[in-house]
């Protein structure tokens, strides 16, 4: 049984072998677990049942992904994880920047799927709490306050802008937080179409936290559409 056998698990997509399969393979896991074919039925069955979490495909008859993304964070903060197919980089980006917190790619390898489903429970699982003065994590240990950073007991000296970036990926740890929300953060509204800003910088605050830049563990690229921050164990 998983760990978080309690919770309830909408699949919304209008292939029927997805929803077939992921159905089967999340209740045999103590899931509980409903399907949709579109985002106007998910919602209508989120009228008279909560799910803790929402997979959906993006395209969809009726409403998309991307709508049904929008109208759950306009009343939740449940998880959701986008399904897309490869070459739909600028769809998922807009999925995250909706309100999604995490997609996978079509075809999809069920044990990652599964992982990414486990690591959202998890962090929905923790209650808000108010942002901390230090933030310890993994490999990391972050004094906000003192803008001080040790990284495996090693202290880190970064710019002023480096350290803001790499405390708005700690607080967001195992979610992807794209190229725009990371620059809106950051450098502020007026940015998010300067990319360039985040290349530099990641170039940068690599070079100082990884042991080798070159295969990064600690800030990790989704391709064309951000960066994930993995602490370390």
């Amino acid at each position: 049984m998983a760990t978080d056998d309690k919770s309830n698990i909408l699949v919304v997509d209008d292939e029927a072998q997805i929803t077939r399969v992921l159905k089967t393979t999340l209740t045999s896991l103590g899931y509980g677990t409903r399907v949709a074919s579109d985002g106007g039925e998910a919602l209508e069955i989120m009228k008279e049942w909560s799910p803790d979490l929402v997979i959906t495909d993006l395209r969809m008859p009726n409403m998309d992904g991307l709508a049904l993304c929008r109208h759950i964070r306009a009343q939740s903060r449940i998880p959701i994880i986008v399904l897309s197919v490869r070459g739909e980089e600028h769809t998922k980006v807009e999925a995250l920047d909706s309100g999604a917190d995490d997609y996978v790619t079509k075809p999809f390898n069920m044990k990652e799927l599964l992982a990414r489903v486990r690591a959202a429970l998890r962090r929905a699982s923790v209650p808000e709490q108010p942002e901390a003065a230090v933030i310890e994590t993994g490999d990391f240990r972050i004094d906000v306050e003192a803008r001080n950073i040790r990284v495996r007991d090693r202290e880190v000296h970064l710019t002023p802008k480096e350290f803001d970036l790499l405390i708005y990926l700690a607080r967001h740890a195992g979610k992807v937080v794209t190229h725009r929300n990371l620059l809106a953060a950051v450098w502020g509204e007026n940015s998010v179409q300067q990319p360039e800003y985040l290349r530099v910088f990641v170039g940068h605050l690599r070079k100082k936290i990884e042991a080798d830049e070159s295969q990064p563990r600690y800030i990790v690229t989704d391709p064309w559409v951000g960066y994930r921050f993995e602490p370390g164990d």
